[in-house]
């Protein structure tokens, strides 16, 4: 799928591929699960963290739910102040200012390095994971 963005998510139903540029569901497999090595961080309440370079982005279990760091985890910032509780984070591998934030039902996109939000379309049950497409 040449110049489209895709996203993977993990929920209830299996795994879940997104097209971003169109926010509709594009492909589903139910017995697939998603296999992103977790990210350790000595910080409380992480509920999951993703790294690309020296960027880093934790969903927290507290308001705002998120805290990114652009020195690889030597200082922090709150992000998100607006979203809901959150679970699952994914920076994109192409371009890192791109990073997608989950709740349990829905998906939400920035396209900033986390400043700015906006909700995407699908609605999903009970999502536990995302992942950009290696092409993307």
């Amino acid at each position: 799928m040449t110049g489209t963005s895709l996203v993977f998510v993990e929920c209830a139903l299996g795994i879940v591929a997104v097209d971003l540029d169109g926010e509709a569901v594009v492909g589903f497999a139910s017995d697939a699960r998603l296999e992103r090595p977790a990210l350790e961080l000595a910080l409380p309440l992480v509920l999951d963290a993703d790294v690309h370079g020296s960027t880093v982005v934790a969903v927290v279990d507290r308001r705002p739910p998120l805290i990114v760091s652009s020195d690889g985890g030597g200082s922090w910032r709150e992000a998100g102040g607006g979203l809901p509780p959150g679970r699952a984070v994914a920076i994109s591998p192409q371009h890192p200012d791109r990073i997608l934030f989950a709740t349990a039902e829905r998906l939400y996109l920035s396209e900033d390095g986390g400043r700015f939000w906006r909700a995407l379309a699908p609605e999903l049950i009970d999502v536990t994971r995302v992942a950009w497409d290696a092409g993307e």
